[in-house]
């Protein structure tokens, strides 16, 4: 006679495996994924992360199978976020900030929230490295998230990229009320004038160049990072390579995007993700996306007030890395105050600089803890 019993129990070893965590968190990725094709929120990047985490709580985990191999060969090695860097870097125009380099000092008043939650975070008993990667969250930088907390703590990856990514998707979401609370809106019918000198391509191709000696020289552990936004920004400035800088922005970013969503939802099995240092996590990060913001509408209405009301303090809030959704949030927020009223080149150079701003950030922060720790 047939002995069934083995066949029974290999059919119904997933079901045996399966926990109320895991359907916890396949519900999770269901709300992603429902984010990602009702509220067309970030899409391209919740609707991965969504699916993997349903495949990991089905038992295709990034400890296993070829999400194994994608984990081990595009983030344990953090080439998916250098890639990444690279398309975002084909993407960006400096020219914005080139031709107004004060917007520089919004990028870096955007990164405040990062070192007040790592204050808060040690004052809640993380470890330094810990605290470190969860303040980077703030900085609303996937890929800069990803890298710094691969870096320092490796074993927290999975709920520092999902809360940078998400906060990502919701940027219109959170920064908008915010925008309202700290600006009136005769503040946000300020107009400015964009009259800035002329930007030449030397300079264009100058910079990324400039930018990745100094600050390969400043802080090198975070140099790889700086190296591929500027490897992408090259190829967009020289005008000579089109085709490559096409790619870069196509298809090189997203084959990357869809293994990186996948293999980051991949991490988010119930075992690791359903805790309260997760909950703690993404928090934490909650409240250093809203420094940043805070801090930048407050430097940019401080800016306002020193010039005279010539600048918007919208602008302030551009200051993140949330490129570029953060600049287009600014620039409408000031149109449904008068429609007459165009800051966005004034809003894309201050979101341009805090793209850069994320990266020193990261690095700074990769340079000390490494010292320290």
């Amino acid at each position: 006679m047939i002995n069934f019993a083995p066949i029974f129990e290999e059919l119904t070893k997933g079901l045996q495996n399966f926990s109320w965590g895991n359907a916890v968190m396949i519900a999770a990725g269901l709300v992603l994924i429902g984010l990602a094709i009702v509220k067309e929120f970030e899409p391209v990047l919740l609707l991965p992360i969504g699916f993997g985490a349903i495949l990991a709580n089905l038992g295709m985990s990034t400890e296993s199978g070829f999400l194994k191999t994608l984990y081990e060969a595009g983030i344990a090695t953090e080439l998916f976020p250098l890639l990444i860097f690279i398309g975002v870097g084909a993407m960006i125009d400096f020219s914005p900030l080139l031709a107004l380099p004060q917007m520089a000092l919004l990028g870096a008043a955007g990164q405040f929230g990062i070192f007040g939650t790592l204050i808060l975070a040690t004052l809640l008993g993380f470890p330094l490295n810990e605290a470190a990667s969860i303040g980077v969250i703030g900085a609303i930088d996937g890929p800069t998230a990803i890298f710094v907390s691969t870096k320092l703590a490796p074993h927290l990856l999975a709920p520092i990229a999902v809360a940078a990514y998400s906060y990502m998707s919701l940027v219109p979401i959170i920064q908008r009320p915010l925008m309202r609370l700290l600006t009136t809106p005769a503040e946000r019918r300020i107009k400015m004038d964009y009259a800035p000198r002329p930007v030449s391509r030397r300079a264009l191709i100058i910079f990324p160049l400039a930018v990745t000696l100094s600050f390969s020289l400043i802080a090198p552990d975070a140099a790889p990072l700086i190296a591929a936004l500027m490897l992408g920004n090259l190829l967009r400035a020289s005008g000579v390579v089109e085709r490559l800088n096409r790619m870069a922005q196509n298809e090189l970013v997203n084959i990357t995007t869809l293994f990186l969503g996948l293999t980051i939802g991949a991490t988010m099995t119930a075992a690791s993700f359903l805790r309260l240092e997760t909950l703690m996590i993404l928090g934490l990060g909650l409240l250093a996306f809203v420094l940043d913001t805070v801090a930048g509408l407050l430097f940019g209405k401080g800016l306002s007030w020193l010039s005279g009301r010539r600048i918007n303090p919208l602008i302030g809030a551009c200051g993140i890395s949330a490129f570029p959704m953060a600049g287009r949030l600014a620039a409408q927020m000031a149109q449904d105050e008068d429609y007459s009223n165009f800051i966005l080149m004034h809003a894309m150079g201050a979101n341009t600089a805090g793209q850069l701003g994320s990266v020193i950030a990261g690095g700074v922060l990769l340079a000390i803890v490494s010292a320290l720790v």
